[in-house]
């Protein structure tokens, strides 16, 4: 059991970073198709990170 714990509390950090950096990326101005390669995602999944940085 705190083995799925630990799954599951690494897998919101991990989600939450991916947020923040896609935030962070594209406030310097950067388009979200260079978001979406810095991240290794397509451009409507970066785009979908940002829209979810930007609610928190």
């Amino acid at each position: 059991m705190a083995a799925l714990r630990a799954a599951g509390v690494l897998e919101r950090v991990a989600a939450r970073a991916g947020r923040e950096a896609a935030c962070s990326l594209c406030g310097g101005g950067m388009p979200a198709e260079a978001v979406a390669t810095a991240l290794g995602t397509t451009r409507s999944k970066a785009l979908v990170l940002l829209l979810t940085a930007r609610d928190d």
